[in-house]
């Protein structure tokens, strides 16, 4: 009669002996950051507006394309590949100054929401860190959103492509003379200026993500404030422009570290025109990213010890 309540406990007292199965370190980072991408819909949805509105825009300007095309045999080569590659950069152009004024925006929200509606209470409660919870917010602009913009820039220049063939197809020219002086080394410049900025941009991001954790209200304004403070006062004082000369180059400086320009040119479109091991000896990078690890290390210890609003 004992023999089937002796067989349970038996298996009760197996099961408990069992460890629970270890969960990967890689786990918790990777539902963070799914997590942002399901509170955060303006990631994505952004450029995709971007995208869409561009275009448009661009599928009116096809009325004048045959016209214009007709209009290359008069320059000389190097200018036709500008000419043709000058909407392609531009759309370029605009879908990451769209995916970096959404960075911006993100990483002041990032850890400034969570205290202002008290869900840090319930997040704090998981068993995720805070060094994990920042770093994957930080990824949304470091990894996440650049990508996004990398794709949306190549999407929209095969669209571009296409239709311009279409149109050119439809007023009996030849295509053949768009695509062989199409320049197709843009998408590799194109991901090689993405990297330079996300680098070049990481103490930005970081500086942000570090007021978002340490601000009650009104992150924009006391992350913007303190340098907008020190130039008066340098101005004032002594009359001089040395800070807001630095924080010019801190916004547009990778383009001159990593490019050569060629002031001829009207688009960056050659592999030529890249200079990464200027970018990468440039003493500008590495003090950002030094700054840039001690705001994030700084923004975690917030995290751990601020209560929320």
């Amino acid at each position: 009669m004992n023999t089937p309540s002796t067989a349970v406990l038996e298996a009760a007292a197996g099961s408990q002996e069992t460890p629970p199965p270890a969960m990967s370190p890689t786990r918790p980072m990777y539902w963070s950051v799914r997590r942002e991408l399901w509170e955060s819909r303006s990631i994505y949805l952004a450029p995709l507006i971007v995208t869409t509105v561009y275009l448009f825009g661009f599928l009116l300007s096809t009325v004048t394309l045959p016209h214009r095309m007709r209009g290359l045999s008069a320059l000389d080569p190097a200018k036709q590949v500008d000419a043709v590659a000058v909407p392609y950069g531009i759309a370029a152009s605009i879908i990451i100054v769209t995916g970096f004024l959404i960075g911006v925006f993100y990483s002041l929200d990032a850890l400034n929401s969570e205290r202002r509606d008290r869900s840090i209470l319930f997040w704090k409660s998981l068993p995720v860190s805070d060094r994990t919870t920042v770093l994957s917010k930080a990824l949304i602009p470091f990894a996440v959103l650049p990508l996004l913009c990398f794709a949306f820039a190549l999407a929209t220049q095969a669209i571009m492509l296409f239709l311009s063939t279409a149109v050119l197809m439809a007023n009996r020219l030849n295509p053949a003379e768009l695509w062989t002086r199409m320049p197709f080394q843009m998408p590799l410049v194109l991901f090689y200026g993405l990297v330079l900025h996300v680098f070049w941009y990481a103490p930005v991001y970081g500086w942000l993500l570090l007021v978002s954790a340490w601000a009650r209200r009104a992150a924009f304004l006391w992350a913007v404030l303190p340098f907008f403070a020190i130039y008066v006062v340098e101005r004032v004082a002594f009359g001089t422009a040395h800070f807001a000369s630095f924080l010019k180059y801190r916004l547009s400086g990778a383009m001159d570290e990593g490019f050569a320009m060629d002031p001829r040119a009207t688009a960056i479109t050659r592999l030529s025109q890249l200079e990464p091991l200027r970018f990468l000896s440039s003493p500008g990078l590495w003090i950002g990213l030094m700054f840039a690890a001690a705001f994030l290390a700084a923004a975690v210890r917030l995290r751990r010890n601020r209560e929320p609003m």
